[in-house]
C-alpha cells in the first residue's frame, strides 16, 4: 500500500478548516438574498453583517471591508477604483498584481527580497505586499507606509500570505483571500482605511462591487479567521528542522538572511531543474511547488528569484506548511529530497 500523500503546498491553498465547512453549510441554509428587503432577505443581511464585524475584529481592522472573489479581485478593485494613480509596485508582488500593474514603474528589492522604504516616497498609489508567496520574505511595511504617506501618497498591500498568521499590515487598502488561512475558495476580501480613497462603481457591498454577496462563503471565513494560531509556533520548529535537513543534504535556502513567515520557504536543489524535481516528489506522494501557483503551471522562470538576484532560479522549489504539518511529513521529505538529490545526510 502507497503511503499517505504528503501536502506541502499551503501557500497556494490550505484545506478547508471543519469549523469553516460547518459554517458554509449554516450560510447555504440561510437561502435569501442578502440585498431582498423581505424578512428572509433582512435576515442573510443581519448574517452577512454579522460576518463582517466578526472578520474586522479578527483582524483588528477599524476601517471597512468589501467581500470579494479573492484577493485579486481585491486588487483589481483597488488598483482600478483608487482615486490615487498608480505610480509603483515592488517588483515581487503576485503575478495577479503585476497583470494590472502592466507597465507601472518597478520598485527594486535587495538580495533578500526587501523594498527600500526610501524608493516608495511618491505621491500615489504605491502597492508593497506584506509576505512573498515564494521565499515567505516580510516587508517592513510600517517603515514603507510612513514614507508612503509623507509623500502624500496611498499604500496598497496584497496581505493574502500574512493573513490569519501576521497582523494586518499597516496599509490603506490591504487584500486578504480566505482559502489562504483555511477559508473556502472564492471568498476574500479588501480592506479600506476610508472609502474616500475610492471610487464607488455601484451594486453591492455600499456601492463598491457588484454581484449578490456570497453569504456562506462570508461565514466560513469569518469561522476561519477566528481559528486558533497556536500551531503558528510548531510551523516555525517544523521549518528550522527542514532547512537544517537540506543544508545537510546540500541544498540552500533561499533569502534565509532575511525576516520570513514561517510558513514558506524555498529551496535549491542543485542540479536538480524544478520540473524535474515537483515531478519526482509527486511521484512519491508529496505535493509541494514551484513559484506561486498562479504561475507555476507553466514553470516559467520566477520573477521574484530574478528580482532578488538570485543566481540558480530554475532549480528552487517551495515548501509551505500549514497547521496540519507533522514532524514525520518533514522527515519523509527530507527522505525524498535526498534520494531525488542523490544524496546521503553526513552521519
Amino acid at each position: 500500500m502507497p503511503p499517505e500523500p504528503i501536502y506541502l503546498d499551503h501557500a497556494a491553498t490550505a484545506p478547508l478548516l471543519p469549523e469553516a465547512r460547518a459554517a458554509w453549510l449554516e450560510g447555504a441554509a440561510i437561502w435569501a438574498n442578502p440585498s431582498s428587503p423581505h424578512k428572509p432577505g433582512r435576515a442573510a443581511r443581519a448574517a452577512l453583517e454579522d460576518a463582517r464585524e466578526r472578520i474586522k475584529a479578527a483582524l483588528g481592522w477599524t476601517g471597512e471591508l468589501v467581500f470579494t472573489s479573492g484577493a485579486s479581485e481585491a486588487l483589481a478593485i483597488a488598483i482600478q477604483r483608487s482615486k490615487a494613480p498608480l505610480l509603483a509596485v515592488s517588483a515581487i508582488e503576485h503575478d495577479a498584481l503585476l497583470r494590472l500593474a502592466r507597465d507601472v514603474p518597478r520598485l527594486p528589492v535587495d538580495r533578500a527580497g526587501r523594498v527600500e522604504a526610501a524608493a516608495a516616497s511618491l505621491p500615489g498609489l504605491v502597492a508593497v505586499q506584506q509576505v512573498n508567496s515564494e521565499t515567505g520574505t516580510i516587508q517592513g511595511i510600517a517603515a514603507i507606509a510612513e514614507t508612503v504617506r509623507a509623500a502624500g501618497g496611498v499604500l496598497l498591500c496584497d496581505g493574502a500570505q500574512g493573513a490569519g498568521k501576521r497582523p494586518v499590515p499597516d496599509a490603506d487598502l490591504v487584500a486578504i483571500s480566505a482559502h489562504k488561512f483555511g477559508g473556502p475558495i472564492g471568498i476574500g476580501a479588501l480592506l479600506v482605511r476610508d472609502w474616500a480613497l475610492l471610487h464607488p462603481s455601484g451594486g453591492q457591498e455600499r456601492g463598491y462591487r457588484g454581484g449578490t454577496e456570497n453569504l456562506p462563503g462570508a461565514l466560513a471565513m469569518a469561522a476561519a479567521i477566528e481559528a486558533d494560531t497556536a500551531w503558528l509556533a510548531q510551523a516555525a520548529q517544523l521549518r528550522a528542522v527542514l532547512e537544517t535537513g537540506i543544508e545537510r543534504l546540500g541544498g540552500e535556502a533561499v533569502g534565509k538572511d532575511a525576516a520570513r513567515i514561517a510558513t514558506i520557504g524555498s529551496y535549491r536543489m542543485p542540479g536538480k531543474s524544478s520540473a524535474a524535481q515537483l515531478i519526482r516528489f509527486d511521484s512519491l506522494g508529496i505535493a509541494v511547488s514551484a513559484g506561486s501557483a498562479c504561475s507555476s503551471g507553466s514553470l516559467k522562470t520566477s520573477h521574484v528569484l530574478q528580482a532578488i538576484g538570485y543566481p540558480h532560479p530554475g532549480e528552487v522549489i517551495r515548501v509551505s506548511i500549514g497547521r496540519e504539518t507533522r514532524e514525520a511529513d518533514i522527515e519523509r521529505f527530507l527522505a525524498a529530497w535526498g534520494e531525488i538529490a542523490g544524496v546521503r545526510a553526513p552521519a
